[in-house]
């Protein structure tokens, strides 16, 4: 086992592919593979399980992804301290539901801890990608949200990958409106009072649109007009030039999202829990744990 087996690994897992890693790496494909399928064969373990989808991290290899990281981080602070090297291109990813919080987190993490050379990554994506993302550690952190409607199938999902949940904070539900829709002066809304307006929700994909992904609580109510859209800026625009409607936190970020549309709570019952995932027994990097500290910062600020 050497040190480049190691950073090839980690560079399969950052790329989602051999042949992007491959390219960056400036190998040809064959020899990545074969270099791979040796440290595989030395160790007498699977560390991606190979399909005609492509590849992806195999139990095995989400445990040896989590030592690799370490001995190569560790073996370039070596290097730094010793042979002045010059740093190499830090790695984190993200992948989280359309939180505006997140996005400012996001940017004030690389404002701090950017170095001249970096390689992130934040997707906003449906819940089970976030999950999925994190248990093949392709992101090291999610962000998603708890009910008590959905908790019970997530926590299954989140269990079975050894992923824990991390709460950020609570919310009762909010509409997020047009400052011109006429409902924006008043102090709560009803679902009644929203059967006219359009519903905007974000899709989750045929494969896995089950409610209990939805990024939106009160996803069983049916409505009389609704559009899904695919991501946050499309969302916004739809609410402002249609006067439509979403549900959420009511968490929003004037400095992105600027000051054309507000939260209006929402009659309902309802509590929201907005936490981060990781896997459980892995400790976080140090952009990871700067990314949540940044996350907390986000919250209180808002």
């Amino acid at each position: 086992m050497t040190l480049q087996q190691l950073k090839y690994v980690i560079e399969v897992v950052n790329r989602g592919s051999i042949n992007e890693a491959a390219k960056r790496l400036f190998i040809s494909q064959p020899s990545l593979s074969n270099a791979i399928r040796d440290l595989e064969d030395e160790l007498q373990i699977t560390i991606f399980e190979r399909s005609n989808k492509g590849i992806s991290l195999s139990k095995e290899g989400v445990e040896f992804l989590r030592y690799a990281r370490q001995v190569v981080e560790q073996a370039e602070l070596l290097e730094m301290r010793y042979l002045s090297a010059k740093p190499s291109p830090q790695h984190f990813s993200v992948s989280t539901q359309h939180y505006a919080f997140a996005v400012n987190a996001f940017v004030n993490l690389v404002r701090e801890y950017g170095q001249e050379e970096y390689d992130l990554a934040l997707r906003e994506t449906k819940t089970y990608e976030i999950i999925e993302d994190v248990r093949s550690l392709r992101s090291e952190i999610g962000i998603l949200y708890l009910n008590e409607f959905n908790e019970k199938v997530i926590n299954k999902l989140l269990k079975a990958a050894n992923l824990q949940f991390h709460s950020l904070f609570a919310a009762k539900p909010h509409i997020f409106i047009s400052i011109k829709n006429p409902l924006a002066k008043q102090s709560i809304v009803t679902l009644e009072e929203l059967q006219q307006y359009p519903y905007l929700y974000f899709e989750q994909g045929e494969e896995y649109n089950s409610f209990h992904f939805s990024e939106e609580i009160l996803s069983t109510l049916s409505h009389k007009k609704s559009i899904r859209v695919n991501d946050r800026a499309t969302l916004f625009n739809l609410l402002i030039g249609l006067n439509g409607y979403t549900i959420s936190t009511g968490v929003l970020s004037a400095d992105l999202n600027g000051n054309e549309i507000i939260p209006v709570p929402l009659d309902c019952e309802e509590t929201i829990h907005v936490g981060w995932i990781a896997h459980r027994n892995a400790a976080l990097s140090k952009l990871g744990e700067a990314y949540v500290e940044a996350l907390r910062q986000a919250v209180t600020r808002l």
